[in-house]
């Protein structure tokens, strides 16, 4: 089931955008890929690794979501994904606060910014696989025109 185009197209569009968000963020931008107490190549190869759960795990909520039609393909359905993607992102950094999982401490304008980042990553990851399964419906449309 997982080896199919239509979970594995946005599952990896999902990964590679989040990771990509993620590098630049701490690696560009806040620079706390500096500061890593275990080698970098380690910390990627990691994180390449729970992005790509990530994206598995918004690929398959969207597509549950789809089939209890719990969001309309006929409305804002990107924005949906966004949204999903957006609560995801809020519970994995419960997760992340709850251990102590992190680079900096910092105050209270540290975690709003910190949340508000992941869900921004996050969301971004669920509007990746709402392309990805929009690219997929085309092809299964044009794929179908084909046989007849």
């Amino acid at each position: 089931m997982f080896l199919r185009r239509y979970i594995l197209l946005p599952t990896i569009l999902a990964a590679v955008l989040m990771f990509g968000v993620s590098y630049l963020w701490h690696g560009v931008i806040l620079k706390d890929l500096q500061d890593l107490h275990i080698p970098l190549t380690l910390y990627l190869i990691l994180s390449g690794l729970v992005h790509l759960g990530l994206g598995l795990m918004l690929s398959i909520c969207t597509h549950k979501a789809i089939e209890y039609e719990w969001i309309s393909l006929k409305g804002p359905f990107p924005l949906m994904a966004f949204l999903i993607g957006a609560a995801s992102g809020f519970f994995v950094f419960l997760v992340i606060f709850v251990l102590g999982i992190g680079f900096t401490k910092g105050g209270v304008v540290h975690v709003v910014v910190d949340i508000l980042w992941q869900m921004l990553e996050q969301g971004l990851g669920g509007l990746a696989v709402s392309l990805g399964i929009i690219y997929d419906m085309r092809q299964s449309f044009l794929e179908d025109e084909r046989a007849q």
